[in-house]
């Protein structure tokens, strides 16, 4: 009896299962995936969509990380970049402003 004569259906499956067999039972050994890997993959590939026209690969790169919820090292970097710049702007002006 062959299974594929009784259930043409589970072709596609069978085809399915023998190409990924191995990355298959690797999930059910030691619960490895590539989800993690395919969610940051993901949201590049929204970010991109979203920020259409962006010049820099450093203001996709910033998008990604507030994306990734890593905002917090994404934004004490730039405070503190903005406080170097305060502190430019008060040297400057500190004569002018008594």
């Amino acid at each position: 009896m062959d299974i594929l004569e009784d259930c043409p259906e589970l072709e596609s499956f069978i085809r399915t299962f023998d190409t990924w067999q191995e990355e298959i039972l690797n999930y059910f050994d030691a619960r490895q995936t590539s989800g993690p890997v395919e969610g940051i993959n993901n949201k590049a590939r929204v970010i991109v969509k979203r920020a259409y026209g962006l010049k820099s690969a450093d203001s996709l790169w910033t998008r990604l990380a507030l994306d990734l919820n890593r905002a917090r090292e994404v934004v004490s970097h730039t405070i503190g970049h903005l406080r170097e710049l305060v502190r430019g702007f008060q040297a400057l002006f500190s004569s002018a402003c008594t």
